[in-house]
């Protein structure tokens, strides 16, 4: 299963008979993600690009998989009693998650649970797993997925990260406000120092701009991968993808300024 996704460097981790759920019970589930991801391509100018709200290539994702019936539901589960058949049921109960993306195939009877955690702080996965945990013990979901930072993409970021300033030129802070990156005065003040002990202002800049947006405590597949194999989510089967490396596009003309 997804061996396109593994022959393209992405991470895939089944378990608890994903895998065999998800191949027996849910046909068109892996042409679905496969034809997502296996279309993703991320310009470097977003790793470096400033500004609130959600991830772009979290923003592509989601519509790719709502255009294949992947919609955002808020699964509620009520238990409720009845003493006797003269009385009313009363609620006793209750659990409600809401799930980025979920679609149940064969009618109802099998549900997938999709969240993607691209660049949160890494507790997000304990929020996720737990709540796939709760609905499956429910029966309300069959599998649940996690789509993250691969191994090689975090492994390799300063080096995607020193190839932009290289091919960019980027030399100080100021040629880099087209991106719209704002360091805070602490981020300011660490790359300047780190500059001028080095002598090498671009690796000054990586390594901060790294440890700062793209760190340890972040939601990437170590990170992940350590949560379930120590049995966090256990035992609802899972599936999950890290993003590779290999996905990340250094063609500069595809993105212009005013993009960003």
């Amino acid at each position: 299963m997804f061996e396109r996704l593994r022959e393209r460097g992405f991470d895939v981790l089944a378990l608890h008979h994903a895998e065999a759920i998800a191949t027996a019970d849910m046909a068109g589930a892996e042409a679905d993600l496969e034809t997502v991801l296996l279309d993703l391509s991320i310009p470097v100018t977003e790793f470096v690009a400033g500004g609130g709200g959600e991830h772009r290539l979290t923003q592509r994702l989601r519509r790719g998989l709502s255009e294949r019936g992947w919609s955002k539901r808020n699964i509620r589960v009520r238990k409720t009693v009845r003493w006797s058949e003269h009385e009313d049921e009363r609620e006793v109960a209750s659990l409600s998650h809401e799930i980025d993306h979920v679609k149940a195939f064969g009618g109802d009877a099998s549900v997938f649970a999709l969240e993607i955690e691209w660049n949160n702080k890494d507790p997000f996965f304990d929020r996720d797993l737990e709540s796939f945990k709760r609905l499956h013990a429910e029966g309300a979901v069959s599998v649940g997925g996690l789509i993250t930072r691969g191994e090689s993409l975090q492994n390799n970021m300063r080096a995607i990260l020193r190839r932009f300033a290289d091919d960019r030129g980027i030399n100080d802070l100021a040629q880099l406000d087209r991106f719209n990156y704002v360091p805070t005065r602490r981020q300011r003040d660490m790359i300047m120092q780190r500059a001028e002990r080095t002598g090498d202002f671009r690796q000054a800049w990586v390594d901060a701009f790294v440890s700062d947006k793209f760190g340890e405590a972040t939601t990437h597949w170590r990170k992940l991968k350590d949560r379930v194999l120590r049995g966090v989510g256990n035992p609802c089967p899972l599936i999950l993808i890290g993003i590779p490396s290999s996905v990340v596009s250094f063609d500069y003309s595809a993105a212009s300024t005013e993009e960003l």
